[in-house]
């Protein structure tokens, strides 16, 4: 399955072996296991709660940060309560690989309804 809006790609493909999910905005792209996809999406499902709880009690110019971390994940959300940005930091528990993201605006709502639509469609 492959989503190519504008500037972000979702791809989730089980014959590249142990890296079968491939998330990409602009000019870069970083491949996933299933596990750690796992994890990027409950991460993704806490933090919106978070802005759920809140977000009837902000007005539309308050500016907003929430911070979350949960390993191998550490995610910022920062923006306004009806748009924002997300960024991470990824270190695998073996310490082999790390990488950060960074997903502007409207990207990261896109992103985000997109990885929860496609994990919570797979068997």
């Amino acid at each position: 399955m492959v989503k190519d809006q504008k500037r972000w790609r979702l791809l989730r493909d089980y014959k590249k072996g142990k890296f079968c999910f491939l998330i990409g905005v602009d000019n870069w792209s970083i491949e996933l296991q299933k596990s750690e996809f796992y994890s990027l999406y409950l991460l993704l499902l806490k933090i919106n709660e978070q802005l759920l709880v809140i977000k009837d009690q902000l007005m539309d110019e308050e500016s907003i940060t929430l911070e979350l971390e949960k390993l191998p994940w550490y995610v910022e959300l920062e923006g306004k309560k009806n748009e924002w940005s997300l960024r991470f930091v990824f270190e695998s528990q073996d310490q082999t690989r790390s990488f950060e993201m960074y997903w502007p605006i409207p990207i990261a709502q896109n992103l985000f309804y997109e990885i929860k639509k496609m994990w919570e469609s797979m068997d």
